[in-house]
């Protein structure tokens, strides 16, 4: 397997095996000469914005505070101790959605986004930690770590931030752009600013079980399917009318156990659950959308590709968009699968797919899940 220089020479399985969940990974230049994917100026922008999901940290006067977006009005940049966090990123801008999926050596089913934190002098969001694995990666400017594997995650009160009450730092680092920080789920962190900066985050989902759980049961919900309704013929009198019975106790327990799921349902649920996109992400339509036969025209000749904001998953013989599931016969599970996979497909391997399949392209291009690749000069 290729040794990578985002892992700093190691292989993707080297770094899972000696580092991934387990300890904290310095790598300097890990993208060497790296400059800053969208300016200043670009984020402000962005920051303004409906549906770019922005929140604005100030550390002013040793108070702390937070704003969500859309934040039209941000403070100087001339003034010390604020950050600006922009979060999916990669949602809305096709090198910062290059720069994530240089990742995908972790599953997309883990990956989920690139955020980027621009701070002023001594800018940040306290001492911390994430409930799942992040690279950190300097964009611009300088920025010191303190890190800490401490057991006590306590947490200060009455504060808009999740801030650590007692951190203990153990190491120390000062990346400058082109270094980058791995970091395992739950261990403490605390990132300011040394004058301006820019940090880009990139963070992987970490479900808890209990949000699973209950996702999972509403999603059975749907399919449960208990004929008939509770009777009881052979009631006799009792002596205390407020007591439920035994008998109806276990006829209504024999009933709910019936309720039973496969692993099928698990898997249906969860590649629905994963690819479904998060409430503020909306999809661009074309805005003259070609017919059905010019587009499958255009497309062998040129390919498609998926748009930024899909997210495509699948497991055996079913298939995983936007939140959406459907089964694939064996002629397009391959075809499909590439298309998850490469997210993308040329001309050739369209040719492969049934017509079923490229109606369903078609669907998705007229809602935006997907392009047709643009034609080079």
């Amino acid at each position: 397997m290729k040794k990578l220089t985002l892992l700093g020479g190691l292989t993707p399985a080297c770094f899972l095996r000696d580092y991934w969940q387990k300890k904290p990974l310095l790598i300097r230049q890990a993208l060497p000469g790296f400059q800053p994917l969208l300016s200043r100026d670009a984020l402000f922008g962005m920051a303004a914005q409906d549906n770019v999901e922005a929140r604005l940290i100030t550390h002013f006067k040793q108070q702390w505070q937070m704003k969500n977006g859309p934040i039209g009005k941000l403070p100087s940049i001339r003034q010390n101790g604020w950050t600006l966090l922009l979060q999916g990123a990669n949602l809305h801008n096709d090198a910062a959605d290059a720069l994530l999926r240089q990742f995908r050596f972790i599953p997309d089913a883990r990956l989920d986004d690139l955020m980027i934190s621009f701070a002023t002098q001594s800018g940040g969001v306290g001492p911390h930690f994430d409930s799942y694995d992040v690279f950190l990666l300097q964009a611009q400017g300088q920025r010191r770590w303190r890190i800490s594997v401490q057991k006590d995650l306590s947490l200060m009160d009455g504060m808009p931030l999740k801030i650590l009450r007692n951190f203990q730092p153990e190491q120390e680092f000062v990346l400058e752009p082109g270094d980058m920080l791995y970091l395992p789920p739950h261990y403490a962190h605390d990132g300011v600013a040394i004058g301006e900066c820019m940090t880009y985050s990139i963070g992987f989902r970490a479900p808890s079980y209990q949000e699973l759980g209950e996702a999972f049961l509403q999603f059975m919900a749907d399919s449960i399917d208990l004929p008939g309704r509770y009777a009881d013929p052979d009631l006799a009198p009792g002596k205390h009318p407020a007591e439920i019975s035994r008998s109806m106790l276990s006829q209504i327990a024999a009933q709910l156990a019936k309720v039973q799921f496969t692993e099928d349902d698990i898997t249906i649920f969860l590649g629905e659950y994963l690819s479904e996109p998060k409430s503020s992400v909306f999809f661009d339509p074309p805005a003259r959308p070609l017919t059905s036969a010019r587009f499958a025209q255009t497309a062998a000749g040129r390919g498609v590709a998926l748009s930024r904001k899909t997210q495509m998953l699948y497991r055996g013989k079913h298939v995983f968009i936007n939140g959406e599931s459907f089964s694939v016969g064996r002629a397009d599970k391959a075809p499909l699968g590439l298309l998850a996979d490469e997210r993308r497909l040329n001309g050739a391997q369209l040719k492969l797919m049934s017509k079923d399949a490229l109606e369903t392209l078609y669907i998705w291009y007229q809602d935006g899940w997907l392009d047709i690749i643009a034609r080079t000069a």
